[in-house]
């Protein structure tokens, strides 16, 4: 089931968010050999609180055994199966840039259950190049992949002024789900989830932290 599945079943976006946090401690945790884990070490791994990630669990219908915890590879199991991560996941990275062949040589995806099976430009000087030991593929090859290869999820690394372009592509491909990279709002039909992520944004947050605790510091002086 995807986060939009998991969505439309009950369960709050806000903890949708954090399920991958969840499963990353557990992954890492059950690599180590631990058995069982309480709530409140499994919240500290996901830096969250104990009662938040109980409240979150709980949506999935995943309970700890008392003075036991919660089972690491069954829990892990489950919020895998709830995050649609039980199946691969065919993606298409757009725009071969310098952050999309970062994109293509990331072997994340692949150890997460998502399978890039597509790079993509519209500038003919880099069709047919290799990235990461895939050739780059015209735009125009999306409907192809979607029919034949089950393109599912779209990766947006373009300039901003051509992801609204490569979008639209996208979803007239049909493709359904998109992770935006590019620093831009895009518009898409109501039937698309797109999800972005802005590294200038979360910058500037950790930039108005720092600068609160100097202020801090300098006021209790």
């Amino acid at each position: 089931m995807s986060t939009a599945a998991a969505a439309r079943r009950g369960v709050p976006d806000a903890a949708v968010a954090r399920l991958p946090g969840y499963l990353r401690a557990l992954t890492a945790l059950a690599a180590a050999g631990t058995a069982s884990v309480s709530s409140e070490e499994l919240a500290a791994g996901a830096g969250v609180s104990s009662a938040m990630l109980r409240k979150d669990l709980s949506h999935l219908g995943s309970y700890g055994v008392r003075g036991v915890g919660y089972d690491v590879e069954r829990l892990a199991s489950e919020i895998a199966a709830a995050l649609g991560l039980t199946q691969d996941w065919p993606v298409a990275i757009v725009g071969m840039g310098n952050l999309g062949r970062a994109l293509a040589a990331y072997r994340g995806f692949a150890e997460r259950g998502f399978r890039v099976i597509a790079l993509l430009d519209h500038d003919e000087r880099i069709v047919g190049e290799e990235v990461a030991g895939c050739p780059v593929r015209p735009m125009s090859a999306l409907p192809e992949l979607v029919r034949e290869q089950g393109l599912a999820i779209g990766v947006i690394a373009t300039p901003p002024e051509g992801a609204q372009a490569a979008c639209d592509l996208l979803v007239e491909a049909g493709v359904r789900s998109v992770l935006n990279f590019a620093s831009v709002v895009l518009t898409v039909p109501d039937e698309v989830t797109v999800r972005r992520v802005d590294l200038s944004t979360e910058l500037q947050i950790l930039a108005f932290h720092g600068h609160r605790s100097a202020v801090d510091e300098a006021l209790a002086r």
